[in-house]
């Protein structure tokens, strides 16, 4: 068995004891194409795979908190006023890569205009494998393809994803185990990768520079200089670096804390000490990107590391646990590190 972080959580240390324990519930609708994740009848998240026709990878979207408030971006799926316009691959939480064998994973979008060529990747949804609802605990195992550029298989894909909730928390596992299938694939160091979500304007840490918004109707607009009222972002690791310092440093967690709607809320993001390049790199980003990215040391080091280029050969797996925690509340170091021990 895997060794997991934040493994104690889960018996009775940080899920909030209650008297009827919450019911997770996963209903697939095969015509929409997602399968949604509720708690109590309540929305948590969903796993969507509309099709390359929408986008290039499926994705949990959105994702919500304990209280009812979304944690990631609308745009540009469902825009909600004063998000940022960029970034249109940036859709939930998604696991890809930049760089594999040539083609690009991470970028490939429908917004991507003739003037990149690519080659870019592409991962279709294959399959669901299996899906239990349960109390406190739900699981489901879906399988994909990730495509090249002449849509042959480079590799299959298996994921779990394990939900988890309590009172004033939620908790998401990701376990993906991906198979080379005929040649080797070769990860080349590339920053964009490789578990990633884009969190919700208010998580985002302030800003002045020029940005474009989405106003009340969706409609794109410039704005010289931001108004950042409400947004209270601020990452912070394990090795206690903060704020746009945590770009390109390792650690085996980052949690990202901001308020929402009177929400206080703490993300925290881990690693396993088991994945590849433990513990992992992070591209996280102030204009709210929250990505681990354990694939390119000489490129998040600025070059103080050396080289990975990830090789998987043809036939062999490899295997990525990662867990993301949403917790209602103020979550500090001190209960990070006793909940982990």
């Amino acid at each position: 068995m895997r060794y997991f972080l934040f493994s104690y959580f889960i018996l009775g240390s940080f899920l909030s004891i209650q008297a009827q324990p919450s019911r997770i519930q996963l209903t697939h609708n095969e015509a929409q194409k997602r399968v949604t994740v509720t708690v109590d009848g309540k929305p948590f998240t969903a796993y969507i795979y509309p099709g390359p026709a929408v986008l290039k990878k499926p994705v949990l979207y959105p994702i919500l908190s304990a209280g009812g408030n979304f944690i990631t971006r609308g745009w540009p799926l469902d825009p909600r006023p004063g998000e940022r316009i960029d970034h249109p691959h940036h859709v939930g939480m998604w696991f890809n890569y930049g760089d594999v064998n040539g083609h690009d994973f991470w970028n490939n979008s429908n917004a991507v205009g003739p003037e990149n060529k690519g080659p870019y990747g592409t991962i279709i949804h294959t399959g669901i494998k299996s899906m239990k609802s349960g109390k406190e605990q739900a699981e489901l195992v879906v399988t994909a393809n990730w495509l090249d550029k002449d849509d042959k298989v480079m590799l299959q894909e298996t994921t779990t994803y394990q939900f988890r909730a309590g009172s004033d928390n939620r908790i998401i596992d990701r376990t993906t185990t991906l198979k080379a299938v005929d040649k080797d694939v070769v990860f080349k160091d590339n920053k964009e990768g490789l578990i990633a979500l884009r969190v919700a304007r208010q998580l985002e840490q302030p800003s002045t520079k020029p940005e474009v918004f989405t106003d009340a109707q969706g409609v794109a607009t410039k704005v010289p200089v931001l108004a950042n009222a409400g947004v209270t972002g601020l990452y912070h690791t394990s090795e206690g670096v903060e704020g746009d310092a945590v770009w390109g440093t390792r650690a085996q967690w980052v949690k990202l804390t901001g308020t929402i709607d009177n929400e206080a809320i703490s993300l925290v993001l881990s690693d396993d000490p088991q994945n590849v390049g433990y513990p992992t790199y992070w591209h996280a980003r102030g204009y709210g990107l929250f990505a681990a990215n354990p694939l390119a040391p000489s490129i998040l080091s600025n070059g103080k590391a050396p080289s990975m280029n990830y090789n998987l050969p043809a036939g062999k797996s490899v295997t990525f646990h990662y867990r993301l925690l949403i917790k209602s509340g103020n979550l500090s170091d001190i209960e990070l590190k006793q909940l982990i021990k």
